[in-house]
């Protein structure tokens, strides 16, 4: 989750088969056929650790370092973030085009890309922290890294995600090792903000404005560059290490789809039909609010309590208060999502509304901490709602008709839906994830932007101990006023309108449809 998880879910490549075909086999087939060990299932989940670890860091913290720390103008701050998310979501088409195109090698057809990536993403992931010794082409020193960073956790992250295809050809295997990487990635997302966050509160706690007599120059501690030093070789180290871990403990199997592979519709001719498709595009305007919202309100948490309110000693424990609450609740809303249906679940996203704007009113601690407990409830269910593909139908369906269809959410539904109507056979489900998430990316990116611009507007000082009272109200309605109205325009959106059909288990099944079980 990062909490936005800047888990890059690598959709161009994860379509896991749920053909009638297939399960007919899988349930026929010796129980032991296909079985994967504990071993291998921990070591392919070790596998997603490290980009959920550097994510979830760079989503709390990297803001603030830029600003505080490598203290670049605000307006070159904006063009770091905004280049760097466009150049995540360029990747992640080109990433599934050019590895569906390559050769399977000794190490097979994924790993090599994998591997390839490994030590040149945390690089780029260290150098993202370094504070060079000229001043003058910093921005362009941090563009330059974020850019390459993203576009390499991508090629990273896709062939990873796909590789739970080439892991075993039990389709409950999969789903098991599925499990595993979710899980071993929520805990890599809790662990890198975590860890980050100790090692570098000592730049940003209020000791360091008392010695301060300007309040405009001074405001980094002296060891500040050497803090964030460590922090960056902590979380770089675990590229290595996971890689090292996923390459002995997993064997990568011949992918036996792949002549099928070049079927259907080319990219371009399916993402022509799917934008036109209008509950997909209902569903995909909806969360670029949403998701935008999410983001902006993780990124200028730690940068609020730092210069708008008085909770600098804070920021660890209401970061951490986040994704704790992430990570618990999700169980919960899974099985709100499957009691209450997807329009009852997706009202949970409100629930941060009334607590951020009570929070840039009313910046106290005990205020601060329930608003952090009740924002991790409404990322878990943002996260949850558009991807999983487990939920969806109540029980009382189940009850009343057996024909009801497999719980699911809300792309699947859509992808059903278009499926019925177009009937252009399996394989446009890609299309619909990739987009889904290029587009998502894109809305990021424009958001992190023109809010990062906005400070720079009101007069942000880089570095500064204390900031005027322009940046103090600009910084109160970033965490306030812009995330909730992105989340209410988002929601009016999603429940304008009717829902697409669900398909009947028959029907689904005849579509052949493939799911991706990327949890954003």
């Amino acid at each position: 989750m990062a909490v936005y998880r800047e888990a890059i879910p690598g959709p161009a490549l994860e379509t896991p088969s749920t053909s009638l075909e297939a399960h007919t086999s899988a349930q026929g087939s010796d129980s032991g056929a296909g079985r994967l060990s504990f071993y291998r299932k921990l070591c392919y989940g070790i596998g997603g650790v490290p980009n959920q670890v550097a994510s979830s860091a760079i989503a709390f913290y990297l803001q603030l370092f830029l600003l505080d720390v490598a203290q670049i103008p605000a307006a070159q701050v904006s063009l770091v973030l905004f280049g760097g998310k466009v150049s995540g979501a360029a990747a992640d088409p080109l990433a599934g085009f050019l590895i569906n195109r390559s050769r399977r090698t000794g190490s097979g057809r994924l790993m090599p890309w994998v591997l390839g990536c490994m030590p040149f993403i945390a690089l780029a992931y260290f150098f993202l922290w370094f504070l060079p010794p000229f001043t003058t082409l910093r921005g362009l020193w941090y563009t330059t890294l974020y850019c390459l960073f993203q576009a390499l956790a991508t090629f990273f992250q896709v062939p990873y995600t796909a590789l739970t295809m080439l892991l075993t050809p039990n389709p409950k295997e999969r789903d098991s090792a599925t499990a595993y990487r979710m899980t071993l990635e929520m805990a890599g997302t809790l662990m890198g903000a975590t860890v980050h966050g100790l090692i570098v509160s000592g730049a940003h706690g209020s000791h360091r404005c008392k010695e301060d007599t300007l309040p405009g120059e001074g405001a980094v501690s002296p060891n500040a560059t050497r803090l964030y030093f460590i922090a960056a070789t902590v979380v770089a180290l675990t590229y290595p290490v996971c890689s090292t871990l996923l390459y002995l403990g997993v064997k990568e199997r011949s992918d036996p789809s792949t002549p099928a592979s070049g079927q259907g519709l080319g990219f371009l001719a399916g993402l022509g039909l799917t934008v036109r498709h209008r509950p997909y595009l209902k569903l995909v305007i909806s969360f670029l609010f949403i998701s935008a919202a999410v983001q902006v309100e993780q990124s200028y948490l730690v940068l609020f309590c730092t210069h708008a309110s008085q909770l600098q000693d804070h920021v660890q424990g209401m970061v951490l208060t986040i994704l704790v609450s992430a990570v618990l609740s999700t169980p919960m809303w899974e099985w709100v999502l499957q009691r209450f249906g997807k329009r009852m679940s997706a009202l949970g996203i409100c629930a941060m509304v009334p607590f951020a704007i009570l929070l840039a009113a009313v910046p106290m601690v005990p205020v601060a901490y329930v608003v952090a407990f009740v924002s991790g409830l409404s990322i878990a269910v943002s996260l949850l709602l558009p991807w999983s593909p487990q939920f969806g139908s109540s029980r009382r369906d189940k009850r009343h008709n057996s024909a009801a269809p497999a719980p699911r959410s809300m792309l699947p539904d859509v992808v059903d839906d278009f499926q019925l109507q177009h009937q252009h056979g399996p394989g446009l489900e890609t299309i619909f994830y990739s987009s889904y998430v290029f587009f998502t990316k894109l809305s990021g990116a424009g958001a992190l932007g023109i809010s990062t611009l906005s400070l720079d507007f009101a007069g942000y000082e880089s570095g500064a101990c204390r900031q005027s009272e322009q940046v103090v109200v600009t910084l109160k309605v970033l965490i306030g006023a812009v995330p909730t109205s992105m989340i209410l325009i988002g929601l009016c959106i999603l429940m304008v309108g009717p829902t697409p059909k669900v398909p009947s288990r028959a029907n689904s099944r005849s579509l052949g449809r493939r799911t991706s079980y990327t949890l954003a």
